[in-house]
């Protein structure tokens, strides 16, 4: 017998709709559903643990999304024809969910939970990443783990002015705006994308409309939870309390941290103070009563340690470090520091340093992206690494973390459209995080401008980046420009705007509480555009433009279009041209097909051999128009005439037919030209007899005059 189905349908008002369907797939789960627009369908099912470990003080949550290949009707690539690890936007796209979602289980709910969302067929026109945080809200709103702030996530473009959700791939490529907006019904939590330059205002109206879209789905949520039978939510055993530890905890320590956060430090001499007070406060506690509440006492030091560092902030309006609000760290810079890669430069802003390095390359070097809903390649890619020791840490290297993925792409969104359109490289930045206190991804943005422009490689426009917080008690709040890595972990929100002196090009925005006002969000976009430009000021006191030209031992790219018919010719049989030809010159060659044309890039560090390239590819292109003279020069003699190659062509050879040397009658060839000979022809065309080219020497001499016959 085939199960009910609950169906809920949301209208995007533009003839499109979303449907969200339960009760069917996955049943044992504690709620999944299946969210569908097209012919795109997502399973997404939620499951959580019964009981929680008591050792575990945070909330365990997995928040996994795979494409199944056969979605697309595709096979997976590798040996082993399977999906394997997850792809960079596997990842990615993991990460949107789960930034909306974990702040909004309850603080003292720690049961181990896993949100699957899986793609299980692919519609071309629909981009499935947009439908995730549908999917993940949706699952949790029909099972009875504790999730009572139902979201959604969208996907908001500009079109001709428009604003679209959820455009399909080829609308986006029209779009000035790509931003991923997640929210609940009350507030926005978290905002992602990129932007050709757009302003403040027009970023905060687009996630207004983001917003009132999403409110729409959140209801449709409500709706099908309703007719499904909202189910009980299940009991959990809470964190472990005790009021009278707390008291005490916060009598020892409030004033201690509270003197010590106003008086302004450096990060590795406030953290000792700090832990001299936890040392302090534990002094209080007998060995006894540590081994049964230790935990506790840890907990409320730090409760205690937040509330009074924000405190200072919001009544004295001093930070951590010194800083008044508004006020940007220390920065320096430098270019040019790695000697023999292609561009490199150092970002330091107070505690944060960025190494970046530039590699240029063909078209070879480009990044191929290949997976069910996206295939294509990146010619401009940037990758970050983010090492235990720039904290100052020893820890387990597991290869590249969801963290370095997820900064990586914010960093390559704020910078790709700063690359022109016409740049015949292949560039990748790689960005090493070498100190860290605040906000390295936008570090990277910084140094990766300045190694492009080292580079020589002519962007539009330098991109500058800074991340801003917040700290609220409801009432009052203070906006925090250039944060330190406490007031991320202390505050309410952690927002990264990039962008150039004309408007921002990406941004990334978590929120930590509910309710997040949208004056407030103006008020941090408006702080943030001055800090972005005071630190724009000292990228360009370092670098004020980029190098005219790529440097000495970095390689130089021409670009070349030959006929599709002469590729052949260049490659040779086997590829034995073409690997010649590089073997000699010390170049790279690349030929790619478009549009039954040959597009040739030379890649090389020696300028004369790349011009034996150009000859080559001259000479191999060559095609002599009729009744137009060139220069030839002989290269052998036989005894019905000389074989000559053209000067402007080499390896370009053509017979000189004994007849055409002169107009005088030819015995020898020798008697008119020798080897080595360099002369002018003229062009004939080709011989109707032979049915091979034709050039004539004698028909550029004049003809001498005829003899009169004596009677």
């Amino acid at each position: 017998m085939i199960p009910q189905l609950f169906v809920e349908k949301i209208d995007l008002g533009d003839g499109r709709s979303i449907t969200i369907e339960t009760g069917r797939l996955a049943k044992q789960a504690d709620g999944s559903v299946v969210v569908r627009m097209g012919d795109t369908m997502i399973l997404a099912t939620a499951v959580s643990a019964r009981s929680a470990n008591p050792a575990v003080d945070f909330l365990p949550l997995t928040v996994d999304y795979r494409e199944k290949f056969a979605a697309a009707g595709r096979f997976p690539g590798g040996f082993f024809k399977r999906e394997a690890r997850p792809s960079d936007s596997e990842v990615l796209t993991m990460r949107l969910v789960d930034r909306v979602l974990r702040p909004l289980f309850p603080d003292d709910y720690h049961a181990e939970t896993q949100v699957m969302i899986q793609l299980m067929s692919h519609d071309e026109e629909v981009m499935p990443d947009a439908l995730a945080g549908l999917a993940a809200s949706a699952a949790l709103a029909v099972s009875d783990i504790p999730f009572y702030n139902l979201i959604s996530e969208v996907r908001v473009a500009r079109i001709d002015g428009k604003f679209v959700i959820n455009p399909s791939r080829e609308d986006l490529a029209k779009s000035d705006i790509d931003m991923m907006i997640g929210a609940s019904m009350d507030s926005v939590a978290m905002v992602e994308g990129e932007m050709k330059e757009i302003s403040e205002a027009e970023m905060v109206e687009a996630i207004k409309f983001a917003h009132e879209a999403i409110k729409v789905q959140i209801q449709a949520q409500l709706r099908l939870q309703a007719a499904f039978g909202k189910k009980e939510i299940r009991t959990y055993e809470g964190e472990k309390e005790n009021e009278e530890i707390y008291k005490k905890v916060k009598a020892a320590a409030y004033d201690k941290i509270y003197a010590i956060a106003k008086v302004g430090s450096a990060k590795h001499e406030r953290s000792a103070a700090f832990a001299e007070v936890k040392e302090e406060v534990k002094a209080l506690f007998t060995e006894e009563e540590l081994a049964a509440d230790g935990d506790l006492v840890s907990k409320y030091f730090y409760k205690t340690n937040k509330e009074a560092v924000r405190n200072v902030v919001l009544e004295l309006g001093v930070r951590l470090d010194g800083r008044k609000t508004t006020d940007i760290r220390p920065i320096w810079c430098e270019i040019d520091y790695l000697p023999r890669v292609h561009g490199s430069s150092l970002f330091t802003r107070g505690e944060t340093q960025a190494l970046a390095t530039v590699t240029l390359g063909t078209s070879r070097e480009a990044n191929q992206i290949d997976s069910p809903s996206e295939q294509g390649e990146e010619k401009f890619y940037l990758h970050y690494n983010f090492p235990p020791f720039s904290t100052g840490e020893a820890k387990p290297l597991r290869g590249t973390s969801r963290r370095e993925v997820g900064h990586g792409n914010l960093a390559q969104r704020a910078l790709k459209n700063m690359i022109p359109a016409d740049c015949p490289y292949t560039i990748r930045i790689v960005s090493e995080v070498l100190e860290s206190n605040g906000s390295s991804s936008m570090a990277t943005v910084c140094a990766g401008t300045m190694a492009l422009m080292d580079a020589g490689v002519q962007m539009v426009k330098p991109v500058s980046g800074i991340a801003m917080g917040l700290i609220t008690d409801g009432e009052k709040f203070a906006v925090l420009s250039d944060i330190l890595g406490d007031e991320d972990h202390l505050g309410d929100m952690d927002f990264k705007v990039t962008g150039t002196k004309d408007g921002i090009t990406a941004c990334q925005m978590d929120i930590k509480i509910d309710g997040l006002r949208y004056d407030i969000m103006e008020q941090a976009l408006g702080q943030a555009r001055e800090g972005r430009l005071h630190i724009l000021g000292k990228l360009t006191e370092t670098i004020a433009a980029p190098r005219e030209d790529v440097k000495a031992h970095s390689p130089k790219i021409i670009t070349r279009t030959i006929p599709g018919n002469f590729i052949g010719a260049l490659i040779g049989p086997g590829g034995k041209v073409i690997q010649e030809l590089q073997k000699a010159t010390g170049t790279t060659i690349v030929i790619n097909e478009v549009n039954e044309e040959g597009v040739i890039e030379i890649l090389g560090t020696d300028p004369a051999g790349i011009q034996a390239v150009l000859a080559k590819i001259q000479s191999i292109t060559f095609k002599p128009q009729m009744g137009e003279a060139y220069e030839v020069k002989v290269i052998k003699m036989l005894d019905f005439g000389a074989v000559v190659e053209y000067t402007a062509a080499p390896g370009n050879e053509v017979l000189l037919h004994v007849s055409e040397l002169a107009w005088e009658r030819t015995e020898n060839v020798t008697d008119v030209v020798n080897m080595g000979d360099v002369f002018m022809v003229k062009y004939l065309g080709i011989d109707p007899k032979t049915r091979k080219e034709k050039v004539s020497r004698k028909a550029l001499l004049q003809r001498p005059p005829r003899e009169e016959k004596k009677e």
